[in-house]
């Protein structure tokens, strides 16, 4: 399974091509399952100029199953790797992505993103990396 983070739906959405991007339609093309984190649609959401612009990106990525990425479970796994990320040096500064990158470790997911702290986690925390 993969997991696009938002950044990079984001450069979808607006038709940037990207590497990032080339990658979803690969996978697409390929078909391979994406899912979307409940998480990861609240951050593409957040950045709707309004009720109707968010409900067109929601149809837009009305293809892609959306899934619950944080449980009680996965919480108290997060914050164990916040802490070893902690222990070599590096602060996880944004819980949303903490969030999102322990999921596709714990559910041997790969994630497409375009985002630096995603690589500590892969460095550090065994994230793959699509």
């Amino acid at each position: 399974m993969i997991v696009v983070d938002s950044s990079v739906w984001i450069s979808r959405l607006h038709n940037i091509e990207t590497d990032q991007t080339r990658k979803i339609d690969a996978a697409f093309e390929n078909k391979q399952k994406i899912i979307m984190g409940d998480i990861i649609l609240m951050e593409i959401l957040q950045g709707a100029q309004n009720d109707n612009h968010a409900a067109n990106l929601r149809k837009k990525l009305a293809k892609v199953e959306v899934v619950p990425m944080l449980s009680p479970d996965l919480a108290l796994k997060a914050a164990a790797n916040y802490r070893k990320l902690r222990s070599a040096g590096i602060t996880a500064s944004r819980t949303a992505d903490l969030i999102i990158g322990t999921y596709c470790i714990e559910n041997d997911c790969k994630l497409i993103q375009a985002d630096k702290h995603f690589i500590f986690m892969a460095d550090h925390l065994g994230l793959q990396l699509a």
